[in-house]
């Protein structure tokens, strides 16, 4: 479909003469001779992009930009005068004019701003949905009860400048909640750049994180900023924290004590202005206890303590994730639109996933590629692969001793989830009997949240002895 330019001006032979060179170049053209006509033909028609002149009768040009551009602020216009200004420029580019031109304008010229106003308002087209991809991407999906605590610190704790110790397993969306916590910020409009300490080589995260001089060390052959430079205004996210030296861990305490950073190779420091966040997937305390942490930094960094926990403790999320993983992926790859059966949603919500978020979506984008059909069902997660991880577990066949089955076995109780459903049941009858049926401490040696744990019992018709504090 050819480009549609609307040309306004009062003048039927000035339009003729835009008309013909925009035609000539491939262009549609619309023409209209008030300000009033352009208005109009905008509400109910498409233009690509306005050529509009100053001086019209009625409204002038000027106040047609400001109309125009409160209804569309993405629309391109270009200004056109015979008795140009630079008052009148100025006024007409801070009304968001793309060009102005001044009367007689060359075709050259003519066709230069238009082609230029239009790859503009393509390329600002393509941020855009690059940044709606991201915004998709950066989502916090999932209506837990924990999740919905986590987005409530985020809302309490973003507008300020606390610092923030996002504590998780590998793969939980530790980088999400901080990115959560940047866009929810003062800061927001700045820099958000993330460094993964595990990933830098010990004798280059000094480098990495404060910049070097040219020169400093064999390799540095230009001076480079570091990462709390190039997060200046914005926020850093020190992701896997505990992972850092103890030297490199003594020069960011100084860094967030003194606001400034010395690059490596330097004679002075440079100020900077950096709201830090950092994660981990240790235990930080223990290893200040064990002497591998500095106990002060761990205080200056967990201000605010926010802990994701894992998918297996909030199995009611997995549906959510992955019907949003699946149409995410569709969309980005232009596939066919997907959707999971019913039964497949409960053998995903059904699975440890010891990858958790992360294990989640590689397994989605395999479905979304190798599924047979439009609805991705049981048979596609086993064909995949994807059921085949907990397969060998060991489950049992009632609720008395475990023993492995095998693949014959599993079918005749039904199948894997029926499998996987009493072998929990088993371990959680046992647990019981081992804490004289007392919830919180088999909540403990389970490792997972005591309501969680209360929810089970009922499921599976067990007995237990509700100790103080518990709520049936």
């Amino acid at each position: 479909m050819k480009q549609r330019i609307l040309i306004v001006d009062d003048e039927p032979n000035i339009r003729r003469t835009f008309g013909m060179v925009l035609r000539t170049e491939g262009f549609a053209t619309e023409e209209a001779g008030t300000g009033e006509d352009a208005l109009a033909f905008c509400e109910r028609e498409r233009a690509d992009l306005v050529v509009l002149d100053v001086r019209l009768p009625g409204i002038d040009g000027l106040e047609t930009l400001r109309r125009l551009r409160a209804r569309d602020p993405q629309l391109p216009v270009v200004m056109i005068s015979g008795h140009g200004s630079i008052a009148t420029a100025v006024e007409a580019t801070r009304e968001g004019a793309f060009d102005f031109l001044e009367k007689p304008c060359s075709r050259e010229r003519v066709v230069l701003a238009v082609r230029n106003a239009l790859r503009v308002r393509a390329l600002d087209g393509e941020v855009r949905a690059h940044r709606e991809r991201e915004r998709g991407r950066n989502l916090m999906i999932g209506e837990s009860a924990a999740l919905q605590a986590i987005r409530e610190q985020i809302r309490l704790a973003a507008p300020t400048p606390a610092r923030i110790l996002i504590h998780g397993e590998s793969g939980t969306g530790k980088e999400l909640v901080a990115r959560a916590l940047h866009d929810l910020s003062p800061r927001a409009g700045g820099p958000f750049v993330k460094v993964n300490c595990a990933a830098i080589p010990e004798e280059l995260i000094e480098s990495e994180l404060f910049g070097a001089i040219k020169g400093s060390y064999t390799g540095a052959d230009a001076t480079r900023e570091g990462k709390f430079q190039q997060a200046d205004g914005g926020t850093l996210f020190l992701d896997e924290i505990g992972d850092m030296s103890q030297r490199a861990q003594a020069k960011v305490l100084r860094a967030l004590q003194e606001g400034e950073v010395e690059p490596v190779g330097g004679q002075g420091t440079v100020a900077v202005d950096v709201r830090v966040i950092a994660a981990t997937n240790r235990d930080l305390e223990r290893d200040v206890r064990a002497g591998r942490f500095r106990e002060d930094l761990f205080f200056r960094l967990n201000v605010v303590p926010v802990t994701v926990p894992p998918l297996r403790e909030r199995p009611g999320d997995v549906p959510l994730l992955a019907e949003h993983f699946l149409a995410r992926y569709c969309d980005e790859n232009a596939l066919p639109q997907r959707r999971f059966h019913p039964d497949a949603l409960r053998l995903l919500a059904g699975l440890p996933w010891p990858g958790n978020v992360r294990e989640l979506h590689n397994a989605v984008e395999r479905l979304a590629i190798m599924a047979a059909g439009e609805v991705v069902g049981p048979e596609d997660l086993r064909r995949t692969g994807v059921l085949a991880a907990p397969a060998a577990a060991a489950v049992a066949a009632d609720t008395g001793p475990l023993r492995p089955l095998s693949a014959a076995a599993v079918q005749e109780l039904g199948g894997l989830v029926e499998a996987r459903r009493r072998f929990e049941a088993a371990t959680i009858a046992a647990c019981l009997a081992e804490t004289g049926g007392n919830i919180s401490r088999a909540a403990r040696l389970l490792n997972i949240d005591r309501t969680n744990l209360h929810k089970k019992i009922q499921a599976y018709g067990l007995d237990a002895t509700p100790d103080e504090g518990d709520t049936p």
